[in-house]
């Protein structure tokens, strides 16, 4: 579970940085990757738009477990 964990917070890290690009520098990351225009979708943009979305809400979500399931990992790996 916890590559599943480090999967999520690593799109939602994407989804973050997307965000602030397209605030700041009007700038669509996924978009550019694609090879599109800012606002562009494709099946392919919408698949990452949609996994970073559901890696944002599975966060939200699992918050408070997943830092007792990592703290108790070190704390494991620490004895």
């Amino acid at each position: 579970m916890k590559t599943f964990d480090v999967i999520a917070a690593a799109l939602v890290i994407i989804g973050a940085l997307n965000w602030g690009l397209a605030g700041v520098f009007h700038l669509d990351l996924v978009a550019t990757v694609f090879g599109m225009k800012f606002g562009e979708t494709s099946a392919l943009s919408s698949v990452v738009y949609s996994l970073v979305a559901l890696s944002g809400l599975y966060q939200a979500l699992t918050w408070k477990s997943i830092q007792r399931r990592w703290y108790s990992d070190a704390a494991a790996a620490r004895a």
